[in-house]
C-alpha cells in the first residue's frame, strides 16, 4: 500500500512500505513533508526534481528531512549549488536509469516537450509511478497557428509514444492538467491515458480553478481511477 500527498502546485509525497519519496517539492503550506518524516524516522528520503523551474525546485530540499537518509535525482538542467558532499545527488539526462536507489526503487528518466525530463519509478515491490514534470501537449488551441499546434502535438507524441512501447502500464501518474491552455486544457492528459494503461490518475500544475482540472468527464478513460486533490496536505491511501 502507498500513501500520496499532495504539496502543491505539482509537489508529491509517495510513501511506501520502504521508501519516501517526494517529488518536485516547491513549497509545503499545509507542513505535510515534517509530518511524513516524523510518522517514519527510520525510512530512507528520495527527493526527484524533473527540471529547474523554480515551481518544480526549490533549494530548501536540500536542509530538508535531516535526520534521514537522503538522496537527491535531479535533471541535468539543474545545477545545485553549495550542496554539501555528504549528500547523495545524482543527475539524470533522457534516457537515463539508475538502479539499486534507497528502498530499492529504479528510476527511468524519458523526455519532456518543456524543461528537463520526466520519471518513471519502479518501487521493490514493482509498483510502477510516473511524474511528468512538464511533459505535456502544450500548445494553446484558442490562439496558436494550427501549425504550432500540429507542432506541439507531434513533438508530443513522439515522447509518449516511446514511453508507451516500454512501459505499456503505470500503476500511478502524476500529469499536467492547465486549464490555461483553453480549450484543450485536457488533451494531453487523455492522450497520455489512451496510450497508457493507468490505474490511478492524479492530475497536478492546476495553475487556475482546480474544479476544472479535476472534471474527469473531460479526460478519463475506462479502467483508470482519477483522483483529485487540490487541497495542500490532502491525502490518499492506494
Amino acid at each position: 500500500m502507498s500513501k500520496i500527498t499532495y504539496l502543491d502546485h505539482s509537489g508529491f509525497i509517495v510513501e511506501d512500505e520502504e521508501v519516501i519519496m517526494v517529488f518536485d517539492y516547491f513549497r509545503d503550506p499545509s507542513n505535510a513533508l515534517p509530518h511524513a518524516l516524523n510518522a517514519n524516522p527510520d525510512k530512507p528520503v528520495v527527493f526527484f526534481v524533473t527540471h529547474h523551474h523554480p515551481d518544480h525546485y526549490n533549494k530548501s530540499i536540500f536542509h530538508l528531512a535531516q535526520n534521514h537518509r537522503r538522496t537527491y535525482v535531479m535533471s541535468n538542467d539543474v545545477h545545485p549549488q553549495n550542496v554539501p558532499d555528504t549528500l547523495e545527488v545524482a543527475g539524470m539526462s533522457r534516457g537515463d536509469v539508475i538502479e539499486n536507489l534507497p528502498g530499492g526503487i529504479t528510476v527511468h528518466a524519458y523526455g519532456s516537450t518543456d524543461a528537463g525530463v520526466s520519471f518513471l519509478v519502479t518501487t521493490k515491490s514493482g509498483k510502477k509511478i510516473f511524474h511528468a514534470g512538464d511533459l505535456n501537449d502544450w500548445h494553446w488551441q484558442d490562439e496558436s497557428t494550427m501549425r504550432e499546434v500540429e507542432e506541439a502535438g507531434e513533438h508530443y507524441m513522439t515522447i509518449i509514444k516511446r514511453i508507451a512501447s516500454e512501459v505499456p502500464e503505470m500503476d500511478v501518474v502524476f500529469f499536467p492538467v492547465d486549464v490555461r491552455q483553453g480549450s484543450d486544457f485536457a488533451r494531453g492528459a487523455r492522450e497520455f491515458m489512451t496510450a497508457v494503461k493507468v490505474h490511478d490518475f492524479f492530475p497536478m500544475h492546476f495553475s487556475g480553478d482546480y474544479r476544472k482540472a479535476c472534471d474527469f468527464s473531460e479526460y478519463e478513460v475506462p479502467g483508470t481511477t482519477c483522483h483529485c486533490l487540490h487541497n495542500p496536505g490532502e491525502s490518499i491511501d492506494l
